[in-house]
């Protein structure tokens, strides 16, 4: 008779879940942030990339909107992003120098692959507010971002100014109702900082009392 023959089905169900929960606990918490100038290739293949992609599918989505894109950068038009880099710079500060300029446009040369994160504000049911919007891209990069960490990639999430200007929306074609997130920033780890402490739940958790007070803890 093999082991654990006689176990009921509940408990191998239970067992499977629990040796989920730990996998998944592990893959969350092997997430770092790593900056994209230490990434570098080999980046994610066509394969690999579609799997990414496909986890951001699995995010909630309140009425079932889409309401965010990604937009992929390739090797091929980064130039044209550190145009639009250098020219946001510039436009903010006239008397930037060549060499601050040139530092803005050498971001969007990092890591191997680069997607813009995009949300519409419009899109579909004007009753289901932006801040639903943003939060569900939110879970669908961050399900990129752990997808990315079990395929073995380091990954990071950068914004800034060059953002909001109005070079970058034009490059990307942004409708009215759009708005630039961040970038999301995929590749092979170069070298990392050792990872930093996370907050623990009480941190960040309180209960409302039956009394209608906000008390510290679960």
């Amino acid at each position: 008779m093999t082991p654990g023959a006689n176990a009921r089905p509940s408990d191998a169900a239970g067992q499977a879940g629990s040796d989920m929960a730990a996998m998944t606990a592990a893959l969350m918490q092997a997430r770092q942030t790593i900056l994209p100038r230490r990434l570098t290739a080999p980046g994610p293949d066509a394969a690999q990339l579609d799997q990414i992609l496909q986890a951001a599918a699995t995010a909630p989505d309140h009425g079932q909107l889409l309401p965010w894109r990604f937009v992929h950068v390739p090797q091929a038009a980064r130039a044209r992003l550190a145009d639009v880099f250098g020219a946001a710079l510039v436009e903010r500060d006239a008397a930037a120098t060549q060499e601050q300029v040139a530092q803005a446009c050498e971001k969007a040369h990092r890591s191997p692959l680069l997607l813009l994160v995009i949300v519409d504000g419009q899109r579909g049911d004007a009753d289901i507010d932006l801040a639903e919007r943003i939060v569900s891209a939110g879970c669908a990069v961050q399900n990129m971002l752990l997808m990315a960490t079990a395929l073995g990639y380091g990954s990071a999430l950068t914004s800034g100014k060059a953002l909001k200007s109005g070079g970058l929306r034009r490059l990307f074609g942004l409708a009215p109702g759009e708005q630039a997130l961040c970038f999301v920033s995929i590749g092979t780890v170069q070298s990392r900082k050792t990872a930093r402490l996370r907050p623990t739940p009480g941190d960040f958790v309180s209960t409302l009392s039956p009394g209608g007070t906000v008390v510290a803890g679960c």
